[in-house]
């Protein structure tokens, strides 16, 4: 099985180097491309303004100056010689991907561009800072479940126009007891905020990021597996279509478009 991957974190990440370590455990036909510099939130970005640059590491390891969709991108038509890869594993990520993240999420980005492509796509994600609100992030978590999760997910398989988005808690491995098959959440309270700075010229700026604050979500979703110790496994459809919202609207617009 011919296995690529990239991540939102950059080529130096951590994270990264636990998905090297658990697509090794699955495959020794693994290759890497991944962005130059962190590209968190960079959500299904393409870089269309400028050039691409491509820095060769090593064999089968590729830094891009680019966004993770470009990384996938270009690590299936361009970089990988000869068969398509089989799997594209996006992450782990410094952090989990679930309820509304998942929208803006480079980690899910870099999967969903596989599956655009017609590659079945995972996002992995490691969890932090929900029980404790320290630094320390538990890859080795991810490191001990990543090969049997994903194992078992290929073996069960899934759509072809569906992504695979698992989180693992921040717990150290032998604290986790379960896996639950999740739907995407929703949270009752916006976490991501903006902080105001002075700069020493007196002039304003300001820094985007997240308050490490628990909502209650429902039962079923990503948001309470992890909150109760769990790995999430969500299948994510990049169609946004509101079916119901659709059949409504049409009994009211359908037919002749209204003027003025």
């Amino acid at each position: 099985m011919r296995i690529l991957l990239t991540n939102d974190d950059g080529i130096h990440a951590e994270g990264l180097a636990c998905l090297e370590k658990i697509a090794a455990a699955l495959s020794d036909d693994v290759w890497v491309v991944a962005p130059e510099r962190e590209q968190s939130g960079a959500s299904r970005a393409v870089t269309l303004s400028e050039p691409l640059r491509v820095r060769h590491i090593s064999e089968k390891r590729f830094a891009v100056l680019g966004t993770p969709t470009d990384c996938t991108l270009l690590g299936i038509q361009e970089l990988i010689p000869g068969k398509r890869p089989d799997l594209v594993l996006s992450g782990v990520n410094h952090g989990q991907n679930m309820g509304e993240d998942v929208s803006m999420s480079g980690t899910v980005a870099g999967a969903i561009q596989g599956m655009a492509l017609g590659v079945p796509s995972m996002a992995l994600s490691q969890a932090r800072r929900i029980r404790h609100q320290d630094h320390h992030i538990h890859f080795a978590t991810a490191e001990a479940f990543g090969p049997g999760v994903i194992g078992q997910v290929l073996k069960a398989g899934w759509p072809s126009d569906v992504v695979i988005n698992i989180n693992f808690p921040d717990l150290d491995a032998s604290e986790v007891k379960e896996v639950e098959v999740t739907r995407q959440g929703f949270r009752d309270n916006p976490l991501i905020q903006a902080e105001r700075r002075t700069d020493l010229r007196n002039n304003d700026y300001y820094w985007l990021g997240f308050r490490g604050q628990m909502s209650n979500p429902a039962e079923g979703t990503d948001l309470r597996a992890i909150y109760d110790g769990k790995i999430s496994v969500t299948p994510l459809h990049i169609d946004l279509t509101h079916n119901a919202t659709v059949h409504d609207l049409k009994k009211a617009l359908g037919g002749t478009p209204p003027r003025g």
